[in-house]
């Protein structure tokens, strides 16, 4: 049983603010389309599958909503914006940054995909490489923030960026209705971080890592944010070492449970989605799905499972003379 809402910290973060912010940025994203499968097509007997296909959304991830949610809720200076990213988030920023006529400096690790960076190169942005994994380009984007003035976006750990990555719940329930289950892959957790607080204990919500990046998983078990493992096929996109701390508190209230998945299960759920719909998604964005047909999420015989796929960035599919 659910405690009083009165027991959440004081954040912003609510069902009322999600619905404000998405009115603010709706003319500025795409409202990605849902569609309904048998789970017999993925060896899911007895189970309704709703797949919301965020990765259709401007600049291939979920990520754009955050984006533009900062960059409308908040003043931004004549420096600009920067951004620390393992690359979907920094794509994301640039796209609004550009769509905004703003000058954006994105800050992204050696492990960030090329798929990634040419996106943030051709959204206009000045593309730095800092550092091996998300860590340490985060420090490097906090150091040029203090020194240049710029707006620092953080990729998951600022209010406004959960309040536009909240708006994926709100979209799903209009287009969706009832779904007892959703399954959302875990980086900084700003994404399920903002899904908690839209349906705030209404289905059971689960989340979903890398074996090598249990970023909430740990947390949850510690009873705070931690440092964990950051490796991994998805290290570009679900390894952030840890957890934000503004969604910590709606993740212990509303996530049900975490499970981890393993590189192998994710390659298998990126190869099942192009078999069965011929959706290319990149590692991160098959992980919900992988926690499906591994088996570390069991659903009933009867129960309505949405799937989201957050994320599209990969060169794993080119066509030849457009690589």
């Amino acid at each position: 049983m659910s405690a009083p809402d009165a027991a959440l910290p004081r954040i912003s973060v609510t069902r009322a603010a999600i619905e404000r912010t998405y009115g603010l940025i709706r003319s500025r994203i795409r409202r990605t389309p849902v569609i309904e499968v048998d789970g017999a097509d993925f060896g899911l007997k007895g189970v309704d599958l709703v797949f919301k296909l965020e990765l259709l959304q401007h600049s291939g991830s979920f990520k754009a909503r955050g984006a533009f949610a900062n960059l409308l809720l908040r003043q931004v200076p004549r420096a600009g914006v920067v951004a620390a990213s393992g690359g979907n988030h920094g794509a994301a920023v640039a796209f609004a940054a550009g769509q905004l006529g703003k000058p954006a400096r994105i800050f992204v690790p050696r492990v960030a995909s090329r798929a990634k960076t040419d996106r943030i190169r051709g959204y206009g942005a000045e593309l730095v490489i800092a550092g091996e994994r998300y860590v340490d380009a985060l420090a490097a984007s906090q150091e040029w923030s203090a020194q240049s003035g710029a707006l620092e976006v953080h990729a998951y750990d600022q209010v406004e960026t959960l309040l536009g990555q909240g708006s994926v719940g709100l979209e799903l329930e209009e287009q969706a209705g009832r779904l007892d289950t959703l399954l959302v892959a875990v980086g900084g957790g700003g994404l399920i971080g903002g899904i908690a607080a839209w349906y705030a204990g209404e289905l059971k919500l689960i989340g979903v890592e890398p074996e090598l990046a249990p970023t909430l998983a740990r947390a949850l078990e510690a009873g705070r944010p931690v440092d964990t493992e950051a490796g991994g096929i998805a290290a570009d996109s679900l390894a952030p070492k840890r957890v934000g701390e503004i969604m910590f508190p709606l993740a212990q209230r509303y996530v049900e449970s975490v499970v981890l998945v393993s590189d192998d299960a994710i390659e298998r759920a990126q190869q099942a989605l192009w078999q069965v719909l011929r959706i290319v998604a990149e590692p991160g964005g098959a992980a919900a799905l992988a926690a499906l047909l591994s088996g570390r999420y069991q659903p009933q015989r009867g129960e309505r499972v949405g799937v989201l796929l957050c994320g599209g960035n990969t060169t794993a599919v080119e066509l030849p003379g457009c690589g």
